[in-house]
């Protein structure tokens, strides 16, 4: 296998499998299956305060952290493609530039939505 199969194969696996993760993220943290912790989520002060802080932030982030898992799995089809190497590299970074920002936006929306619950106490 040549060193842009490789590169390929490398960058379609870290795309779809980080999209994956964020889709379940997304998932199981607004169900409250993924319940506060050190590791995974919008860790925040806010968010961290209590578990219905936590749970109304996932809730609240849910579609825009969802928005960017799709962002990340939608930008890795190139890497399969045989599209030229500028056009796949462009994706990724678009893709992953896509996935930065839904991300931070949803921590944003769930940061607000914590802070709002916490005002309401």
């Amino acid at each position: 296998m040549g060193e842009e199969a490789i590169v390929r194969v490398v960058l379609f696996v870290v795309m779809v499998g980080s999209g994956v993760l964020l889709l379940w993220m997304a998932q199981a943290a607004a169900s409250g299956r993924l319940g506060r912790n050190q590791l995974a989520g919008i860790r925040l002060p806010v968010t961290m305060a209590s578990d219905s802080a936590w749970l109304a932030a996932h809730v609240a982030a849910k579609r825009p952290i969802q928005w960017a898992g799709w962002c990340s799995i939608d930008s890795a089809a190139p890497s399969v493609l045989p599209v030229p190497v500028a056009i796949m590299l462009a994706s990724i970074l678009i893709g992953a530039a896509g996935m930065i920002t839904f991300t931070l936006y949803g921590a944003s929306v769930g940061s607000r939505a914590a802070r709002a619950l916490s005002d309401g106490d």
